[in-house]
């Protein structure tokens, strides 16, 4: 079994080592929750759009159809009913809206889902209860080590940075 750096467990990683899985894995995390954001933002939109296709469907049938379903359906009742024709364009014209009214409902509720979509304010909620997490975070308290007994590591980092 090794840690994700490839080195063996149990065997005593250098703070480089240590700070560079540290680092590899914060910039993880942050791909992660930008990719997520990205996902729920598609989502959202995607809702929006299924919205305005639906209405925009309600409006075309409604002033597309009109005419032609108007006189084929008045025309149907009044053949089957013989009602006056007048009447059975009244008919035929409710029945027109009560489609368009149906299809105006299916957009209201993807709208409102839409709306409700709060993709984007859960990933920025999540990354800055990432942060808070981080900014408590104690180090693990270790052992001092004497003053002639100084890792490597540390002495190489001490020079690189002076």
């Amino acid at each position: 079994m090794s840690a994700p750096d490839g080195s063996p467990v149990g065997a005593e990683r250098s703070i480089g080592q240590l700070f560079a899985s540290a680092t590899a894995d914060m910039s993880a995390l942050v791909h992660d929750e930008i990719a997520l954001a990205k996902a729920q933002l598609k989502q959202d939109v995607k809702r929006g759009a299924t919205s305005g296709g639906a209405f925009t469907a309600a409006g075309v049938l409604l002033l597309f159809s009109l005419p032609m379903l108007n006189f084929a359906l008045a025309y149907g009742i009044h053949t089957w009913s013989h009602w006056n024709l007048a009447v059975c364009f009244l008919l035929s014209f409710a029945a027109n809206v009560l489609i368009a009214g149906f299809l105006a409902l299916i957009g209201v509720v993807f709208a409102k889902k839409a709306k409700k979509g709060r993709g984007a304010q859960k990933v920025a909620a999540s990354m800055k209860e990432t942060a808070g997490v981080l900014q408590k975070a104690k180090p693990h308290p270790r052992p001092e080590l004497p003053e002639d007994r100084v890792p490597q590591a540390i002495e190489a980092v001490a020079r690189s940075s002076s």
